[in-house]
């Protein structure tokens, strides 16, 4: 008789490796033994708060095949059993400080009964399944005595509501349930085979209060998301998410509210069932990384920094494992009993030991090397708390603020390990520091038959802030609007010099684009009407001087235009004057017409009406005084040298260290009673570069130790002038202290510094294809919820690298209700994120510096919505504040300026709009786009979406001062 012989030698083999396995888990585990041995199969066996009792599921019953729930008391060794005892039930939990349990069961299920005798017939027949575990839609949360009295239901929906635990306090459950996939009907055809194949797909976690009161989702992504349990200080929730295929799943973490997310392994098999340790130093979970049917416990640090642990060496299911309330017991099922069978096992735990092991654990394969111990959030909180503090008065360019900031970073980069590029750390630009008159060398006067009238500075006219300073006398043209629009496949040519010389003339033009055209051409035209522009076409044509007038039928009809500086230092090459309507009229008084009477048959684009013509008889002598200030300021420019394997190139890295000073002339969205008051700039954008100091200090300590790491050098710019134009990063790129064509990569960070629901943004993917896969990589670890946003058109300081080439990618948190105002302050900053987003730029920075190829670049062509809608050219406001951080359809709104257009018409942050006027709005562009195309004054129609409904406003824009 062979078989028996077989089976004995197998029983003996199985028994020796018992023994040498049990040698090796005796590391961590001590005294390990059966706890229950009644009945076919037991498991998930959970402590009471006091460490007294047992709650664990166990089929021992011959009338009902399915679990039931029973209480062991571990003083006495008493069980009784909680659960009804009809239908299924599982996952217990005990309520802390109180004698209640919670579980699942289908007792109020019609058909309980039928299921158990059905399921009894099949086990009488012989035959045998695969196990697997039903999700069943029947499955309620009930809460009872430990006696089994007062049973009370707490759900009340159909689909599968189970794996629910209470949080330390008692107060709340967080469970896993299918409801979100009721009624099955709603389902496409997709998800209704997906859900008939595999129905824990469509498992999310919720949590709700004791009572069953409150329910929220808290998880929403494609897989099985299920088993969670609170952290030990009822902070954060920790629960297994698998992949949609259902073969693998991992470890994670979240804060109540669903954010920040963090993923804890990435084992690339089945990891579950996670449990804190008491000290929440650890987490101890069940994976099947050995072999598909052999599933051992592991141990993994609470932040996921460092490859898991193994605990147990026997072949053989080991999992649910649960660790006593003083940590000092491990309660676990496994099937190492000699039948085969599943049972609760227990043992004692040596925490000292898995804490020595986990130190010696290596670091994720996937983690970089030497950032743990050097980036900390009290040191990135103690950067934004200097710069942002009140004696740097904003940091405004070219002032005093800016320069003592300028200086402390520089020191902070000598001291911690970087290097200046060039001789200094500091490298010097210029940028416009306003305009001012010079009274005595402004005149305008309008000769006509030899008579002078005189007009006066500031009542009639004024300079134009890019005016030349200079005389001219010549005849007067009038050239319309001034305007010269190539035909192109979406608009008519128009050409207010058609027929006309202007050559040693003066040019009178009309501020704008006609009044009376539709929408669509007043968005066409609107690219083409800067005055900046305008003063170049009349220069190119020969003129000696250009008037500009806003007309009657304009907005701000008449108005001298303002000398606010437009933060470019070039000059225009010729002198301008804004003039009022009485000098418009002084000089049009022979034509016979009005310049009312004259703008209207423009503003019609009548064919037959002239686009320009000379003023018979007129002359003008004028003169234009104006002092274009320059200030001085500096960029801070740190290196960390490449390795001895140096291949010739530099990753650039760089941050804005500039802010708004107390907000005259600048951006600044001051509510009503802020204005004058200090602008902190804490997250915008002392956060930035707070992350920046701590990645240099971090990469010069990893540059010392391991230098054969580094085959590209690091440059950090630290920017000064982004927020009046980006003057800083482009001065560096005017004059490069390296070859901009070895510069492989531009990583920006701006605005960083509050992370909301574990969202950071990701933007300008579209400028190589080797962002995605690089992202991917680090935030296997990092665990963000990340949104890619393409577009590398961007308003921050990559814009003065893209256009050379040079691939860039932006970190973004978001915009806020702060957003250039005083209250930008540092207490307002979330630093754990801001240390979690430092650790991940550090790491990519180290890869791109590490890795043999560069990234590609691709271009990415300016569509006409991108090219148009300056500053110059946007005459409309309403006083919205776009979340640029939010990838949505339509412009979602962070907020709205106090007594804007917006805010009157009842726009409020968190709107997204959708349609602006006529205008379909499926992204900023196209809302820019909207806003060209609007008319001042004149009521227009905005649908949002708000809380997911469609919701119609009216706003009435104003003009832009």
């Amino acid at each position: 008789m062979r078989t028996p012989k077989i089976l004995a030698a197998g029983v003996a083999l199985l028994l020796s490796g018992v023994v040498v396995h049990a040698a090796e888990e005796a590391e961590f585990l001590k005294n390990s033994r059966q706890l229950i041995f009644e009945g076919i199969r037991s498991g998930e066996g959970y402590f009471r708060s006091d460490g007294k009792f047992l709650v664990f599921q166990s089929e021992r019953d011959a009338s009902n095949p399915f679990y039931q729930i029973y209480a062991l008391d571990l003083l006495s060794g008493d069980t009784r059993r909680v659960s009804p005892g009809i239908g299924k039930t599982t996952c217990a939990f005990f309520q802390p400080g109180f004698e209640r349990v919670l579980f699942s069961s289908t007792h109020e299920d019609p058909q309980a009964q039928a299921k158990q005798k059905t399921e009894l017939e099949f086990r009488a027949s012989g035959k045998t399944r695969r196990y697997a575990w039903d999700y069943d839609p029947e499955y309620e949360i009930y809460s009872a005595n430990v006696d089994g009295s007062e049973v009370k239901r707490l759900t009340r929906s159909v689909g599968y509501d189970a794996e629910a635990s209470f949080s330390p306090d008692g107060s709340l459950i967080v469970f896993s349930s299918t409801r979100a996939a009721y009624p099955l009907e709603k389902l496409s055809a997709e998800d209704r085979a997906r859900f008939e194949k595999d129905p824990a797909y469509f498992a999310d976690i919720y949590v709700m209060k004791a009572d069953g009161s409150d329910v929220r989702r808290l998880t929403e992504s494609p897989g099985y998301d299920g088993g969670p349990f609170f952290s030990p200080d009822g902070a954060r929730v920790l629960w297994r998410r698998f992949d949609a295929a259902g073969m693998n799943a991992d470890i994670y973490t979240m804060k109540m509210d669903g954010g920040d997310v963090r993923r804890l392994t990435d084992f690339k098999c089945m990891s579950w069932a996670p449990y804190f340790h008491p000290s929440q130093k650890y987490i101890i979970f069940t994976a099947n990384k050995l072999g598909f049917d052999n599933f051992e416990l592991f141990v993994v640090d609470a932040e996921g920094s460092r490859d898991p642990v193994r605990v147990t060496y026997t072949p053989g299911f080991d999992g649910l494992p649960v660790f006593s309330p003083d940590g000092r017991r491990l309660s676990w099922t496994t099937n190492r009993g000699g039948d085969g069978k599943s049972q609760v096992h227990i043992a004692d735990w040596n925490d000292a030991a898995v804490l020595r092991a986990l130190d010696q654990s290596p670091l994720r394969t996937k983690a970089a090397p030497g950032f743990t111990g050097e980036i900390r959030a009290g040191d990135l909180q103690s950067h934004v708390e200097w710069l942002a503090a009140p004696e740097r008065e904003g940091r405004r360019t070219g002032t005093s603020g800016a320069k003592a900031s300028a200086d402390w970073i520089s020191e902070y980069a000598k001291s911690n390990g970087m290097e200046p590029l060039e001789k200094a750390f500091a490298q010097e630009f210029e940028f416009p520091a306003g305009v001012a008159l010079k009274p005595e060398h402004n005149a305008l006067a309008v000769l006509t038959a030899g008579k002078e009238q005189v007009f006066k500075l500031e009542k009639d006219f004024r300079p134009l802030p890019f005016s030349d300073s200079g005389t001219a006398e010549a005849e007067v043209v009038f050239a319309g609007y001034g305007l010269s629009v190539p035909e192109a496949k979406e608009a008519l040519r128009y050409n207010s010099y058609d027929g006309l010389e202007v050559k040693d003339k003066v040019v009178l033009l009309l501020r704008y684009v006609p009044e009376g055209v539709d929408a669509p051409r007043r968005a066409q035209l609107n690219r083409y009407a800067g005055l900046r522009y305008k003063a170049m076409l009349a220069r190119e044509r020969g003129a000696k001087a250009v008037l500009v007038v806003s007309g009657p039928a304009s907005s701000q009809p008449g108005e001298l235009l303002g000398l606010s500086s437009d933060n470019t230092l070039a000059g225009s090459g010729i002198v301008a004057h804004s003039v009022s309507l009485n000098v418009a009229e002084a000089l049009l008084a022979g034509t016979g017409k009005s310049i009312k009477e004259i703008q209207a048959e423009l503003d019609q684009e009548n064919p037959h009406a002239p686009g320009g013509f000379v003023l018979p008889g007129v002359k003008v002598r004028l003169e234009a005084g104006v002092e274009h200030r320059r200030g001085t300021d500096r960029n801070i420019v740190a290196v960390i040298p490449p390795g001895p394997d140096s291949l010739g190139e530099w990753v650039l890295a760089g941050a804005h260290y500039d802010h708004l000073g107390k907000g005259a002339e600048s951006n600044s969205l001051a509510r009503s009673g802020e204005e004058g008051g200090v602008h902190h700039g804490a997250d915008d954008n002392a956060s930035g570069t707070a992350l920046l100091m701590e990645v240099g200090a971090a990469l010069a300590l990893e540059r010392k130790t391991h230098p054969e790491r580094f085959k590209r050098g690091v440059i950090l710019g630290f920017w000064s002038g982004e927020e009046i134009g980006l003057i800083g990063s482009a001065a560096f790129v005017e004059k490069p202290p390296v070859d901009l064509s070895k510069i492989v990569a531009y990583l920006n960070f701006d605005m960083v510094g509050r992370l909301r629901e574990n969202k950071l943004s990701l933007q300008g993917i579209a400028s190589s294809k080797s962002w995605k896969k690089l992202i991917e990589k680090r935030n296997v670890v990092a665990g963000f919820n990340l949104a890619l946003q393409d577009d590398p058109y961007l308003p921050t300081d990559t814009t003065s690298f893209y256009p050379r080439r040079i691939p860039v990618l932006s970190f973004f948190t978001g915009s806020h209700e702060d957003y250039h105002r005083p209250s930008d302050t540092p207490e307002k900053l979330d630093y754990e994120g801001l240390e979690r987003i430092t650790r991940f730029a550090a790491a990519m920075i180290q890869d791109l510096a590490a890795a043999p190829e560069r990234p590609d670049f691709a271009r990415v062509e300016k569509t006409a919505q991108q090219e148009s809608g300056s500053r110059e050219t946007l005459r409309a406001y309403i006083g919205s504040i776009p979340d640029y951080a939010t990838e949505v359809k339509g412009v979602k709104l962070s907020g709205v300026r106090a007594g804007s257009p917006a805010e009157k018409g009842g726009l409020q942050g968190g709107d997204v709009i959708v349609e602006f006027g006529k205008q379909k709005v499926a992204n900023i562009y196209d809302y820019t786009y909207a806003l060209d195309a609007v008319k001042i004054g004149q009521a227009v129609d905005v649908v949002v979406e708000r809380k997911g409904v469609a919701t119609r406003l009216s706003v009435t824009p104003e003009a832009r001062k």
